[in-house]
């Protein structure tokens, strides 16, 4: 049979011209979406990935198989109690989509169906859901829809009593929506012309969305706005949000036409947020010094900083990552050397104590919550051999109940498999710590092949929780490896501080040390390591690949942030000026040649480069299409090897990819498959 060509790609060069610095662009022309070459071009792409993956589409579609296979089809979330209903999810068999339902007063009363996102779905390539929001009453529910992946959202509201959709039809908003407290008003954040949420609206219900109250505008493109409704139900916040600086404003959740009240104003490098109890607010902070944060109270009639008083002290190397707040009970999410834990602190006598947990690596987060006055703390618990399992835990008593563990079928034990935390060190000394799955008979005498996946952006810490999609490299003789690169926060916010800006190349030097490291210790060998990232975890694989491409047999990127430069010389698009604090911003050619010299994109070079799959998504807003398909083209034109290069764009998706989680499952066997080709594992 004839091997199948790749698409000719041709070049118009085109010269960009920064602080002095020309650079020739040849594919610039492909940020086009309008001009029918670069559809024609892309397709092109698309048909000769389905050609030369055409030998392995029964492959494909048994991983497809046994993927859902392990999935229990009908299936359903832990009921969370509000009032005097239990609300949850639930999956029927063979949809691709849940549907919201509750419960009144008991968990043995009928279902009463809220939204069916099957039915929604019907007509539609994709749907995602927003906002899913019902009034304090019960009697209303708002929710938002996004059909194309644009992340740009429709909302509706729902009479539950009759079960009648409302006039109102709110679009081009985002997914941030609360309630006030007299069940006829709530407040949404609206998108700008480049898709950046700097509006909050009022709406009152049977009003026309054109007449809606402008509560609040931020006028500085750097930040979001975002919306959050106190635990307690008393105030509504506004959250205005730029990378490493926030201010908060606060709106009396009973009286929704006031003004919204400032609590501290922004200032550079100072986090916060903000939740109430009684006569004060809890402020996590780092303020001052407290890198790793702390928590303060204060007034809320004076919540200023001056009127910070510290209720927990600023420990370094024990970073507070998030709090929620009870009627008795504060609890802290943390991380310590690397691991989640959970603090409960009785507010009245100042006593804590810590849930334990016995694995050597696993992810514990905090499940917030529909009640306020309860001793029950609901938590989900995972490890990469360990589904996850919902546990609802007494705060007064010590007493944990194991709520649910998610069923993996298809023959999946737990037992099979091994689960390790060891650490690599990295060229400047530090330790890298580096999640590991891998069957208890898999030999480390450097003979297995290994996955290993990275990030390190954002302050995003990678959790090493389960994923059943994982088990198909493992089951097949592969380790599957984390490195926990910096730039992500495993290890504090130092951690993430030493992996941007003009440090941001400690994340890919960190990332090579992780995978030198697993060949030392014959975990596997070079040339025998699939890399994977996803988005700024794409650019990540664009840079290590560029440096050290024999490590590799082959790279998966998705979404990958690769055209740096471009894209933060673009301020139209809509994460530009927001993300200056996490790469800097190139108007300064400090920082533009620092970008130049890692990007991606800029940094191709004619050598030889593994297998690699690259996939996009055309409707994506945070990392366009035209940044995998340059980065293609230009590869296409410059290594000097005959390995597979292969680019996949979804026409009908953004950012996260396929929406029904069947059709999600289609796009991982794409990429399953492509591993176990170019591995002979298939």
């Amino acid at each position: 049979m004839q091997t199948p060509k790749p698409p000719r790609n041709p070049k118009q060069v085109k010269v960009l011209t920064h602080h002095g610095i020309a650079r020739a662009d040849p594919w610039y022309w492909l940020r086009d979406k309008d001009d029918p070459a670069v559809m024609d071009y892309l397709q092109a792409e698309n048909a000769y990935t389905a050609a030369v993956m055409g030998s392995a589409q029964d492959l494909q579609t048994a991983l497809y198989k046994e993927m859902r296979a392990r999935i229990k089809e009908d299936d359903s979330t832990v009921p969370e109690k509000e009032g005097m209903y239990f609300y949850y999810e639930r999956y029927e068999r063979g949809a691709q989509y849940p549907s919201n339902r509750r419960k009144y007063q008991t968990l043995d009363a009928p279902d009463e169906l809220l939204l069916d996102l099957n039915q929604l779905a019907k007509g539609e390539s994709y749907l995602e859901l927003g906002v899913c929001q019902n009034s304090p009453d019960h009697r209303y529910l708002a929710y938002s829809l996004d059909l194309d992946g644009s992340e740009e959202y429709t909302i509706r509201v729902k009479d539950l009593t009759s079960g009648n959709l409302l006039d109102e039809r709110i679009s081009r908003t985002y997914d941030s929506l609360e309630w006030a407290n007299d069940n006829c008003t709530f407040f949404y954040t609206v998108l700008d012309e480049h898709q950046r949420p700097l509006k909050v609206f009022q709406h009152k219900l049977g009003g026309s969305p054109e007449h809606d109250y402008l509560v609040f505008e931020e006028h500085d493109p750097r930040f979001f706005l975002s919306l959050f409704k106190s635990e307690s139900g008393r105030f509504i916040f506004i959250c205005s949000e730029g990378n490493n600086m926030s201010e908060w404003y606060y709106i009396d959740a009973h009286h929704p036409d006031r003004t919204p009240t400032l609590i501290e104003p922004r200032t550079p490098d100072h986090e916060y947020d903000v939740t109430d109890h009684g006569t004060r607010f809890f402020i996590r902070t780092n303020i001052h010094g407290a890198k790793d944060f702390k928590i303060v109270e204060a007034p809320i009639t004076t919540p200023g900083a001056s009127h910070w008083k510290d209720f927990i002290a600023h420990h370094s190397g024990r970073l507070i990552d998030d709090f929620v707040v009870f009627s008795n009970y504060l609890v802290v999410s943390e991380t310590s050397r690397g691991l989640p834990q959970v603090r409960v602190i009785e507010l009245a006598s100042g006593g804590s104590h810590l849930i334990e947990f016995s694995e050597e690596d696993y992810d514990v987060h905090v499940v917030m919550g529909r009640e306020f006055d309860t001793t029950i703390l609901r938590y989900s618990y995972s490890s990469l051999a360990t589904p996850e399992e919902i546990y609802d835990y007494d705060m007064a008593t010590g007493v944990r109940v194991l709520r649910k563990r998610k069923e993996v079928l298809g023959g999946f034990c737990s037992d099979n498999y091994k689960t390790m935390r060891i650490y690599a060190q990295g060229r400047d000394g530090v330790e890298i710590p580096i999640s590991l799955l891998l069957r208890k008979e898999t030999p480390r005498d450097g003979t297995a092949p290994l996955v290993l996946y990275g990030y390190g952006s954002y302050g995003h810490s990678i959790a090493p929780r389960f994923n059943q999609m994982y088990l198909s490299y493992v089951d097949r003789g592969f380790i599957y490896a984390i490195a926990h690169v910096r730039g992500g926060m495993e290890m504090g916010f130092q951690w993430y501080e030493d992996g941007k800006l003009l440090k941001k190349k400690n994340s890919f030097d960190d990332y090579i040390a992780c995978a030198e490291y697993l060949i030392k210790k014959q975990f596997t060998a070079q040339g025998q390591i699939l890399g994977i990232g996803r988005s700024a975890g794409g650019m990540l694989m664009g840079v290590v690949v560029n440096l050290r491409p024999e490590l590799f047999k082959a790279i998966i990127a998705d979404v990958p942030f690769v055209d740096v430069i471009n894209t933060m010389l673009d301020k139209s698009l809509p994460l530009t000026t927001v993300e200056y604090n996490e790469w800097g911003n190139p108007d300064d050619k400090h920082y533009f040649e620092y970008m130049l010299s890692y990007s991606p994109y800029d940094n191709v070079r004619p050598q030889r480069y593994p297998h690699m799959l690259v996939v996009g998504g055309m409707n994506d807003p945070r990392v366009t299409y035209w940044e995998p398909a340059k980065w293609v083209a230009k590869l296409r034109h410059t290594k000097t090897d005959h390995n597979l290069l292969l680019l996949k764009i979804h026409m009908g998706s953004g950012h996260a990819g396929a929406s029904g989680r069947f059709e999600y499952l289609k796009e991982i066997a794409l990429e399953l498959a492509f591993a176990l080709k170019v591995f002979d594992k298939a």
